[in-house]
């Protein structure tokens, strides 16, 4: 019975080797994400599909426990990028310097062929009491989205410390109050904790006297 199910193991593992190969659905150089693992793919057999992670490390895929393939090297991908300033901050002007840095860097080497189209603001993505985000958008290379942001991360901030427009993110601070004077929860002290005081010498009992023999 152990023979007849490693058997069957084997023969589900073929034919999903055979049936990715000929649709082709991912190749040597392929960033994928098999579920299981994920990673580029460095080796592609009938059985075992190896992929090499983020990190270095090397994964043997069976075929057969492969449910679904997201390739993310085939067609487009596309690269997001949210900046967050202050809800004070002039709409037109935030706008005006986006469009500035998208556009100059939609025509400069390599990243004019890394586009696969104008990087678009998007608007507004989310309002808050003291902060708005405002979306970025580009449809990129395949493999390329990160290499995108991160660049166009760069320039933003690079221009709006330029235009004095303050990015800011995470949570907000309290305002800084002036320290409180330590004396002040001290009291002063009391007249009783002089024992030579008159306050003391009234409350202390009165000594009895002894009466003096004739």
């Amino acid at each position: 019975m152990a023979i007849g199910f490693g058997a069957r193991n084997l023969v589900t593992d073929f034919l999903s080797g055979v049936f990715m190969i000929l649709e082709d659905q991912y190749g040597v150089g392929d960033q994928i994400d098999a579920g299981v693992a994920s990673g580029e793919v460095i080796e592609v057999g009938l059985r075992v599909t190896k992929l090499r992670g983020d990190n270095g490390e090397i994964w043997y895929v069976r075929n057969g426990e492969v449910k679904r393939i997201g390739n993310l090297s085939q067609g487009w991908a596309t690269a997001g990028v949210d900046v967050t300033v202050k809800a004070s901050e002039n709409l037109d002007r935030v706008k005006a310097t986006l469009d500035e840095v998208t556009e100059r860097m939609s025509k400069e080497e390599p990243w004019n062929e890394l586009l696969w189209g104008p990087i678009e603001v998007l608007g507004l993505d989310s309002v808050l009491i003291d902060s708005m985000v405002v979306r970025l958008s580009a449809r990129t290379m395949p493999g390329k989205s990160v290499s995108v942001e991160r660049e166009l991360r760069w320039r933003v901030k690079r221009a709006f410390d330029e235009a004095n427009i303050r990015i800011v993110g995470g949570a907000t601070a309290d305002p800084v109050e002036d320290a409180a004077d330590p004396t002040e929860s001290v009291a002063a002290p009391s007249v009783y904790s002089n024992a030579d005081s008159p306050q003391v010498a009234a409350t202390s009992p009165i000594a009895s006297q002894r009466p003096t023999g004739r």
